[in-house]
């Protein structure tokens, strides 16, 4: 039996201004608005809003089909700014019974590494987000970008969660398969689903690459892949952009006519079936412990944090992103806190990546930045105002105290 895990992230940031150093101390506004409408409408006239039609369609017409889905907070903030017609479709999505929603950091973080207490309080915040909009309490956790290791499953489980997801990276699988459950080395009840990446960006990379050997990428073809995992694991995690279909893959490559006939091909295999992440959990025992004691993600040829820890100017930003949290949350200004969380996505630290590699074209997608250097510059002048707020702050608290004499 092959359990089909289909896993779609959906994630846009609040994109920043190219905020220059004589706008410090003038203008607090640090978010690129138009360009957040803009890149939000296009992304929805091209994937959201056919994808989820299509996937309604596909949902009613298929009982046995089951999808899985994680928001950001972020991005649902913009559905509701800008194209409150998006989340409705999510939202009917949700309404067939057949969508499991999954639980993350609300702003799409890197909170974990750095700030415990702050991971949580977004997670909470992400928790109560999902409940006000979908009625729904996640069961599953994933980071994000799928950043993993034993310490957060640890932590993870101790929220209460019952599964998570992570990479099934080869130098952390070596001989295994990522088609089976696994249990955390540091746990005792979480259980850990791993995406198949090669299966996973065969769709989400490889679909309209007309230099990869196996293309183009028939339906027939994938659901041959996928059988061949009978006797030979449990699962097929399958976790993907949600933006694969539409935006990275446009319509014109058939990608909407290939997810739409891929459920039935599948179903011909008497031994297969689609299962959200909290049934496999339900339906499955892990078969090891795995034990993954360095960082990891989906990220990159690496899987590693390069992406965003990569270099100093990532490294830099980050870590002062994070200093200036307990002055933050003492100043108690609500707009401050909501900034300052947005500046804690991870596509802020990626758009500062420099490795224009095999991976350079990925870093460009969406970013509103000539180069890594622009980013770093804009986001470090932002930081700069943000501690003279502060700075002033404490100058009117030091006046304001009483004279001991």
């Amino acid at each position: 039996m092959v359990s089909i895990c289909f896993y779609f992230q959906v994630h846009q940031p609040y994109r920043l201004r190219n905020y220059s150093v004589f706008d410090i101390g003038r203008n607090n506004d640090y978010f690129f608005h138009d360009k957040n409408r803009e890149v939000l409408r296009k992304v929805a006239k091209k994937c959201y809003l056919p994808t989820n039609k299509l996937m309604l369609k596909m949902l009613n017409s298929c009982p046995e089909l089951k999808v899985s889905y994680s928001f950001s907070g972020v991005v649902l903030d913009q559905f509701e700014e800008y194209c409150p017609d998006v989340l409705r479709s999510f939202q009917n999505l949700v309404d067939t019974g057949q969508v499991e929603v999954l639980d993350e950091t609300y702003h799409h973080s890197l909170a974990f590494l750095y700030s415990k207490e702050e991971f949580k309080e977004q997670v909470r915040m992400h928790r109560n987000k999902i409940r006000e909009i979908f009625s729904y309490s996640p069961d599953i956790f994933r980071n994000t970008e799928l950043i993993y290791n034993n310490e957060l499953a640890k932590f993870v489980e101790g929220m209460g969660y019952k599964g998570i997801l992570a990479e099934g990276a080869d130098h952390i699988l070596g001989w295994r398969s990522p088609n089976f459950l696994y249990k955390p080395v540091t746990c005792s009840a979480i259980k850990l689903l791993l995406k198949n990446y090669k299966l996973s960006d065969d769709i989400a990379f490889r679909f309209s690459n007309k230099g990869w050997k196996e293309h183009p990428l028939t339906v027939p073809k994938y659901a041959k892949w996928i059988n061949s995992i009978n006797g030979n694991g449990n699962v097929a995690n399958l976790f993907m952009d949600y933006e694969t279909f539409g935006e990275h893959q446009w319509a014109d490559t058939g990608i909407f006519r290939f997810l739409e006939a891929l459920p039935a091909e599948l179903l011909k295999h008497p031994h297969n079936n689609f299962m959200t992440p909290s049934e496999i959990c339900s339906r499955y025992e892990p078969v090891s412990e795995l034990d993954i004691h360095n960082l990891i993600s989906w990220a990159d040829v690496e899987r590693d944090l390069s992406a965003w820890l990569g270099n100093n100017m990532q490294k830099s930003s980050l870590s002062k992103i994070y200093e200036i949290e307990e002055d933050v949350k003492k100043l108690g200004n609500e707009k401050l806190i909501d900034s300052w969380r947005k500046l804690q996505t991870s596509d802020h630290f990626y758009y500062m990546c420099t490795k224009w590699f095999s991976d350079g074209d990925v870093h460009k997608y969406f970013n509103p930045y000539g180069s890594p250097y622009d980013s770093f510059i804009a986001y470090m002048n932002i930081l700069n105002d943000i501690n003279s707020r502060l700075a002033a702050f404490k100058s009117d608290e030091i006046q304001e105290m009483p004279v001991v004499r």
